[in-house]
C-alpha cells in the first residue's frame, strides 16, 4: 500500500472514530446543561481571540493574499459577537414553552422542549473558511449538539491550525475538525443534521446522499444576487456602499451583489463615482488590501468570463487606474461590465469574483419581472429612500434575505435568520432560528389525573353522539 493510500485510510479511520465517539456520547448524555454549553462557547471564543494572528496568517497563506484586516472584520469579530449573543440568550431559548390545551383535554398540560438532535456535520467552503466552519458550529453547540467539521481543500492551512487549537480545548466526543478528508468520505453517514455551504449543483448531491439516512439538511447555496439603485437615491452614496459589499474579499462572497440595475440615465454617473471610490480604497489591484482569487482555476475562470463577455459585445471598465490581471498573484482588477446580454456567462453563472455587470432599466416593473424570471437569489439589495418602492420590491420578489440601502449587512444581524430559498438553499442559522434549526422541538403532553377522553371510549351510543355534537358545534 502506498503512503498516499495509507494516509487516506488514516483519515477515513479518524472520521469514523470521531463520528462513533460523538454518536455514543450523544446517546449516553443527550442533554448538555446550560453551563456545559456556555463553557464550550467560551472555549471557542478563547481560541478565536488568543490566536488572531495565527488565524489571519493561515487564511492569508491559503489565499495567497488576504489582508489580516478583512479576516478580522469579516470573520473573527463577527464570530466573537455571535458567541456573545448566544451566551446572552441561551438560557431563555432552552426553556420549555407552555402551549395551549383545549377544553376537551382540560386539566392536562402541553409544552414543547428544544432538545439537541445529536451529531451535526458541517461542510464549509473556502471563501469565508473560518466563519462558515465555526459559525454553524456555534449554533449547533449552543443547541446542545456535538459537531464535526470538514473544511475545503483550499483551506488546509487554516484547517490544520483549527484542528490543533480545537483538539487542545475539546475532546473528540464534543467538537472536532478533520483535515484532509474528502466530501464523499465525510458526507455519507447517518448524521442527525447536516450543514453544507457551496454551489447548488453540489448541494443537490449532498441532499441526495442525506436522503439515504433521512438526515435533515441546511443548505446555503448562493446564486446571482441582484442589486437595484432607484432614481431617488444618491449615486455617490450607492457606489460607496455597494462597492464595498461587491469587492471585499475580491467578490468571493456568496451574498455579494452579482449584477446591478441602474436607471438608464445614471450609468455614466455611477461609473465615474465607482472609479473615484475604488481609487481611494485600493489605488491599484496590486494593493495589499485587495484579496487574491483563491486558486489558478478561479483566476482562469474570471479571465474566461471576461473574454466571453467582450467577444459577445460587452465593454469592461477597470475601476482602478493601475494594475492588470496577474496569474502569479492571482489578482484581477475590479471592473464593471457594460452592454451585457443574457447569452454571456457572467449573466448566467454566479460570478464569485471582482466583476460587476450593469443592466440599465427604465421602470421598476421591468426589474421585478427580470428578477422573478430567474432562480431565487440568496440576497437582494435595493437602494431607495422611497418606502412605497421598498415595499413594492420586497413584497413582489423572493430571496433568502434583503438589505435596503446597503449590502451584506443583513447577514451580520444576530437576531435575524440567514438562509436561502429555492435554488439558493434551505434552512436557517444565526440567532434564535439557528438554535431552533439544530434542535428537535419536542412536544410533550402531560395528562391530568382524570382522563376526559375516556368518556368517548366504546361502546358508542347516545353519550358519545351528544358529546361529539357539542365538540363539533363549539369547535372544542
Amino acid at each position: 500500500m502506498t503512503n498516499a493510500a495509507v494516509n487516506i485510510v488514516d483519515k477515513v479511520s479518524r472520521i469514523n472514530q470521531v463520528f462513533d465517539k460523538q454518536r455514543s456520547a450523544s446517546r449516553s448524555k443527550p442533554y448538555p446543561s446550560l453551563q456545559q454549553r456556555v463553557d464550550a462557547l467560551n472555549k471557542i471564543d478563547k481560541i478565536l481571540v488568543e490566536n488572531q494572528d495565527a488565524i489571519c496568517a493561515a487564511v492569508n497563506a491559503d489565499y495567497g493574499n488576504r489582508c489580516a484586516q478583512e479576516t478580522r472584520l469579516l470573520e473573527i469579530a463577527q464570530l466573537t459577537s455571535t458567541i456573545a449573543y448566544h451566551k446572552k440568550h441561551l438560557k431563555s431559548w432552552m426553556k420549555p414553552q407552555k402551549r395551549h390545551v383545549g377544553l376537551t383535554f382540560m386539566g392536562a398540560k402541553n409544552q414543547v422542549i428544544p432538545q439537541p438532535k445529536g451529531v451535526v456535520g458541517v461542510v464549509s467552503p473556502w471563501n469565508y473558511p473560518l466563519g462558515l466552519a465555526i459559525g454553524p458550529s456555534v449554533a449547533a453547540i449552543a443547541a446542545g449538539n456535538r459537531v464535526i467539521v470538514k473544511m475545503a481543500a483550499n483551506s488546509q492551512n487554516l484547517c490544520k491550525l483549527l484542528d490543533k487549537l480545537i483538539s487542545a480545548e475539546f475532546s473528540d466526543e464534543q467538537f472536532a475538525i478533520i483535515p484532509g478528508v474528502s466530501a464523499s468520505e465525510f458526507t455519507d453517514r447517518p448524521w442527525d443534521h447536516f450543514v453544507f455551504t457551496g454551489s447548488p449543483d453540489t448541494g443537490k448531491v449532498v441532499m441526495e446522499t442525506a436522503s439515504k439516512y433521512l438526515t435533515p439538511v441546511t443548505l446555503e447555496l448562493g446564486g446571482k444576487s441582484p442589486t437595484i439603485v432607484a432614481k431617488d437615491f444618491n449615486m455617490r452614496t450607492a457606489a460607496e456602499r455597494l462597492l464595498f459589499g461587491k469587492f471585499v474579499n475580491a467578490g468571493q462572497t456568496c451574498t455579494a451583489p452579482d449584477y446591478l440595475f441602474l436607471p438608464r440615465e445614471s450609468v455614466d454617473e455611477f461609473v465615474g463615482h465607482a472609479k473615484d471610490v475604488l481609487r481611494e480604497r485600493y489605488g491599484s489591484a496590486d494593493s495589499g488590501d485587495f484579496t487574491s482569487l483563491i486558486d489558478d482555476k478561479a483566476f482562469q475562470r474570471i479571465c474566461s468570463t471576461v473574454a466571453d463577455a467582450t467577444d459577445k459585445g460587452a465593454r469592461c471598465v477597470q475601476l482602478v487606474p493601475e494594475g492588470k490581471p496577474d496569474p502569479v498573484s492571482r489578482k484581477y482588477p475590479p471592473q464593471v461590465v457594460l452592454n451585457v446580454s443574457e447569452e454571456m456567462l457572467l449573466m448566467q453563472d454566479e460570478i464569485f469574483g471582482p466583476l460587476l455587470p450593469i443592466k440599465p432599466y427604465d421602470s421598476i416593473d421591468q426589474v421585478i419581472e427580470y428578477i422573478n424570471a430567474g432562480e431565487r437569489p440568496l440576497a437582494l439589495y435595493l437602494f431607495s429612500n422611497d418606502k412605497s418602492l421598498q415595499d413594492k420590491v420586497v413584497y413582489n420578489t423572493l430571496s433568502g434575505g434583503v438589505s435596503i440601502n446597503d449590502t451584506l449587512l443583513h447577514v451580520a444581524q444576530h437576531d435575524m435568520p440567514f438562509g436561502g430559498v429555492g435554488n439558493s438553499g434551505m434552512g436557517h442559522y444565526h440567532g434564535k432560528e439557528g438554535f431552533l434549526e439544530f434542535s428537535k422541538i419536542r412536544p410533550v403532553f402531560r395528562q391530568a389525573r382524570q382522563s376526559g377522553i375516556l368518556m368517548l371510549a366504546p361502546p358508542y351510543g347516545d353519550r358519545f353522539n351528544k358529546l361529539m355534537n357539542l365538540m363539533i358545534k363549539f369547535r372544542l
